[in-house]
């Protein structure tokens, strides 16, 4: 499955859960938005710290949405590698293969 399919699949289950628990839904939105407003970082500075933290705590879905989300902020795929080779510091050996997802994500949803 292509992780363009995985993203899709994975909306349709947040949808089924955001449906059975919409206030726990809307308050994890509200939350969202408030640390997406720019301050002392902007949002595609947050979106990298997000991506970073994905990628540590091994969180696939985590790294299709960020990536997404760093791609439409117009993140470089080099400005990617840059994080993920911090990611890979910081998470050792898990963090080296989740940071080749990553790439395969951001080199997939960029095409």
């Amino acid at each position: 499955m292509s992780y363009k399919d995985t993203l899709t699949d994975t909306r349709a289950q947040l949808k089924s859960l955001n449906a059975a628990i919409p206030q726990t839904a809307a308050a994890f939105g509200a939350l969202g938005k408030t640390v997406k407003a720019d301050s002392a970082l902007g949002y595609k500075e947050k979106e990298f710290v997000a991506l970073g933290i994905a990628v540590a705590i091994r969180c696939e879905p985590c790294i299709l949405f960020h990536t997404e989300a760093l791609i439409k902020l117009g993140a470089t795929r080099e400005e990617v590698a840059d994080v993920l080779g911090t990611c890979i510091q910081m998470a050792g050996g898990p963090g080296l293969m989740y940071a080749g997802k990553a790439l395969a994500v951001f080199d997939e949803l960029s095409a």
